[in-house]
């Protein structure tokens, strides 16, 4: 990137362009713990902005990298051929909230919380909670079609994507969807464009859908002796005919993790827990939860509470997202997956890595969001021991050809970026990569956004 380029990113942003190294290397990093170092940093206030940088960018041929909070798991945001790195952090207003029609219009900055607060407050509920909520961004959960507990009853962020305003990477500028509640008018662009990880365009205003806030809630914590019986419990509840509005699994090792931190008794044989909210009336939620601990012990739970009031339920949640950061005491070295199998095959794909933890000497943590087939599979190594790197590369590969045979998918909301890139063929086949290639020249003919993401780049792919 040349002082030609630096100086027309200058013309438009100012102040709000980094170049330093100190500034450039704050924007290298996300959640992998890799890093790749941009050139330079940009930090646009509006969709005009944007919309210039990536004319810009076509000009002059320097990639462009959007970025949100960096949190992501799989690369998503890195840098991996230098260029701008694009960060939305500053486009951070919630612009309405409509109470008649239950939509809620934002820019790709605001962070998740913040706008699940702000609908809160007027009665209404936006869904998609990903354990990063605190900090995340409404652009990056669209990049990436974030997830979280609630899905399993209300659904991924797709589902509260009404319409989008992007700017493609050949720096026109598109609406795409609708604010009502229906509408077919020509391809789903909407819906092409949410998980696509800013390949094919930079959003720059998003059309929420927002849902009645459930009057009441009750959270329940099961413990069983196994793997087995646990995932056994989560097939059972189902086929009780309840849907919980989260049901989260933790295996013995992710319990041991966060024991001293529980606030509460943990069995000494527990080898697994299930934690289980159920939402909805007051008058129906108790109920509700009696019937997820009767259907917990007829599958074999050791021990069955209930949080007694909203503070005991946080306290559980705060639990269980504590358990990530938490692994770091196993190794020091984190090889995140999340796959996803058909609920039915949950107790199969459980059983399979428990013997492939053994078969290849490793660490395997589990734990993740059971009642919609999510499991986080976290292989935890040293970092320092060349044979053990290659073995937790083996069992990856292992991981996703089990997955795909049981009908799953090799990422349920990290997204591929760069640490799955090697292995979007082996659940899409060639054609269906061809046809996705084939997509990103429409939308960005140059190539300049975030490229080396979702398609095999050798030079970039490390894990």
């Amino acid at each position: 990137m040349d002082e030609q380029v630096l100086s027309a990113l200058r013309e438009v942003f100012g102040e709000r362009l980094f170049t330093s190294h100190e500034q450039r290397i704050c924007y290298s990093y996300d959640a992998t713990g890799k890093m790749f170092l941009p050139e330079a940093v940009v930090f646009p206030v509006s969709a005009e902005e944007v919309r210039r940088t990536v004319l810009l960018a076509n000009e002059h041929r320097f990639p462009v990298i959007p970025r949100g909070a960096g949190s992501g798991f799989s690369g998503g945001s890195l840098p991996v051929r230098g260029g701008l790195v694009l960060s939305t952090e500053r486009m951070d207003r919630i612009l309405s909230i409509d109470e008649e029609n239950l939509v809620a219009v934002v820019e790709p900055g605001v962070v998740t919380e913040t706008l699940k607060a702000e609908a809160g407050k007027r009665g209404l509920f936006y869904p998609p909670d990903p354990a990063s909520l605190k900090f995340c961004t409404i652009g990056g959960n669209i990049a990436e079609c974030a997830g979280g507990m609630c899905a399993v009853k209300y659904g991924v962020t797709r589902d509260y994507v009404r319409g989008l305003e992007v700017v493609l990477g050949t720096g026109e500028f598109v609406r795409t969807g609708v604010s009502t509640v229906k509408g077919v008018v020509g391809y789903d662009l909407t819906r092409l464009l949410v998980g696509s990880e800013g390949t094919l365009g930079i959003v720059t205003k998003a059309v929420l859908k927002l849902i009645p806030l459930p009057e009441a809630a009750a959270t329940i914590l099961s413990f069983f002796r196994n793997n087995h019986d646990g995932s056994k419990a989560v097939v059972g509840i189902f086929g009780e005919r309840i849907t919980p509005c989260a049901l989260e699994l933790m295996d013995r090792t992710a319990i041991d993790c966060v024991r001293e931190n529980a606030g509460l008794p943990v069995p000494e044989d527990a080898g697994c827990a299930l934690l289980i909210e159920v939402d909805g009336p007051k008058q129906s939620v108790a109920g509700e939860a009696d019937r997820v601990e009767q259907a917990c012990r007829k599958y074999g739970a050791i021990e069955v509470g209930r949080a007694a009031d909203a503070e005991g339920r946080e306290r559980l949640w705060t639990l269980r997202r504590s358990i990530s950061p938490a692994l770091r005491r196993v190794n020091p070295v984190k090889i995140n997956e999340d796959i996803v199998v058909p609920r039915s095959r949950l107790p199969e794909m459980l059983a399979f890595l428990g013997d492939l933890a053994s078969r290849k000497q490793l660490k395997i943590v589990n734990f993740g969001h059971a009642g919609d087939g999510n499991v986080h599979v976290n292989l935890m190594i040293s970092g320092t021991d060349e044979g053990e790197r290659i073995r937790a590369d083996e069992a990856v590969a292992e991981v996703f050809r089990k997955t795909v045979s049981l009908g799953g998918t090799i990422s349920g909301e990290h997204g591929i970026g760069i640490a799955k890139a090697p292995f979007l063929e082996m659940e899409v086949g060639p054609l269906g990569v061809s046809v996705m290639k084939r997509l990103k020249r429409c939308f960005d003919p140059n190539g300049i956004l975030n490229p080396g993401k979702i398609f095999v780049e050798e030079e970039v792919v490390n894990r």
